[in-house]
């Protein structure tokens, strides 16, 4: 199975993976849960029936199951992020958490020189600020673009003398302060002591024990190329990751959405509602994101996601509890023709760009209020909404049809 978020993100995946952890949302104990895109931005909230709550970033959402996480090469994983993480997983009863997770030796490292740089840049773009998580995904990406030969990878952390002139070359490079380069050697170096560090193999190996899961960070609106530039993500955020790591292996595609729409920070909301009172116990105002916007079902933006992540077998519908019945079924500038035309495998950024203007412009059309939300997505969208999702916890979710997203053995199902 693979989750994407068919927003902006903020859609639930995290508790929809929690879902296909546990016993309701498997038959068999699933393998591991696959990160494939984004880094330490991700904030993915999972609070267990007994009330026990998490932030997954980099761990997988099912960690609370004692499933392992398996972080892809398409992941930018950061050593001391992963270790906060893990010092609160223990703190909520999570033994030894870093023995459940294997790395890719090739995964970027986004390290605090990345960081640096990255909110150095974004705090110069003043009141055009694009919306950085603050993090430094973005920054490393762009530096293994540039200079892939000093890009600090995963299995460098194991390579003291490697690693040490790879910082020392980043640090220059980017310009910036931080901590010293022996000290981040020395932590980095404890990470590849207490993960596994593999190679291409270890997936296929996983996939031949059992079912596995894999999830995606961060919405299709935000992919790096089909994302409305420049509020975008240094990510690819459809199932086009997933596909490429599975290699031609069968895996069913799971699209997360919620009952309304919600953005965090700056860019494209058509259907924002200031006047929506609803509660967001994980969600608010952040340094870096901004704003955590409210609006309601934008049908228009979120078909157009399914077209560009190729479609996708069934939906996860979350909050189910809200009270929100307006569905947003067209623009009154009439949709852009991109978002109704196939989406195209590339798109030069200049168009994304051009588009993200006009629908910072548009206006919502709405259709008749909503009162059965499963039944009118599904209607709207063209796909069956196949789990639904009342609550935080798994307890809070069914399955809405008798061929639900449950898990196989031997596949990626």
């Amino acid at each position: 199975m693979i989750v994407a978020d068919l927003g902006y993100g903020d859609a639930g995946k995290g508790t929809v993976v929690d879902w296909l952890c546990s016993h309701a949302g498997s038959r068999e104990p699933v393998q591991a849960v696959v990160r494939f895109n984004g880094g330490a931005q991700a904030a993915h909230n999972v609070v267990l029936p007994d009330g026990r709550q998490h932030t997954f970033a980099q761990f997988g959402s099912g960690t609370m199951r004692g499933v392992p996480t398996y972080l892809s090469r398409y992941v930018v994983v950061d050593p001391l992020a992963l270790s906060a993480e893990a010092a609160h997983l223990v703190s909520i009863g999570v033994r030894d958490p870093y023995g459940l997770v294997s790395v890719d030796r090739e995964a970027l490292v986004a390290t605090p020189y990345h960081v640096a740089a990255g909110r150095r840049r974004e705090l110069a773009r003043g009141a055009d600020r694009h919306g950085s998580c603050g993090m430094g995904v973005g920054e490393t990406m762009a530096f293994a673009l540039a200079r892939p030969e000093l890009a600090p990878r995963a299995g460098d952390c194991a390579r003291p003398r490697v690693l040490a002139g790879k910082l020392r070359a980043v640090r220059e490079a980017l310009g910036v302060g931080g901590p010293p380069v022996e000290d981040c050697v020395a932590a980095y170096g404890a990470f590849a002591s207490a993960v596994a560090l593999t190679d291409d193999g270890h997936l296929p190996r996983l996939l031949r024990r059992g079912p596995v899961v894999f999830e995606g960070a961060q919405g299709v609106l935000l992919d790096e190329r089909h994302g409305f530039h420049p509020y975008t993500t240094w990510s690819t955020t459809t199932f086009g990751n997933a596909l490429d790591l599975l290699a031609g292996v069968g895996a069913a595609r799971l699209g997360v959405l919620r009952t309304y729409t919600t953005r965090h920070g700056p860019g494209p909301l058509v259907t924002e509602d200031p006047t929506l009172e609803l509660p967001e116990r994980h969600n608010g105002t952040g340094p870096w994101q901004g704003a955590f916007r409210l609006g309601h079902f934008d049908a228009v933006a979120h078909r157009y996601a399914l077209e560009a992540a190729g479609g996708c077998d069934g939906l996860a519908l979350t909050h189910l509890d809200a009270l929100v019945s307006r569905m947003c079924v067209g623009y009154e500038g009439g949709a852009p023709a991109v978002l109704e035309a196939r989406v195209e495998e590339e798109r030069a950024l200049a168009r994304q760009g051009a588009l993200a203007a006009r629908l910072l412009r548009e206006r919502p059309v709405y259709g008749e209020p909503v009162t059965d939300w499963p039944a009118a997505v599904s209607e709207a969208l063209g796909v069956p909404v196949v789990l639904g999702s009342w609550g935080a916890t798994s307890r809070d979710k069914r399955l809405l049809t008798e061929t639900g997203p449950h898990l196989s053995s031997g596949r990626a199902a």
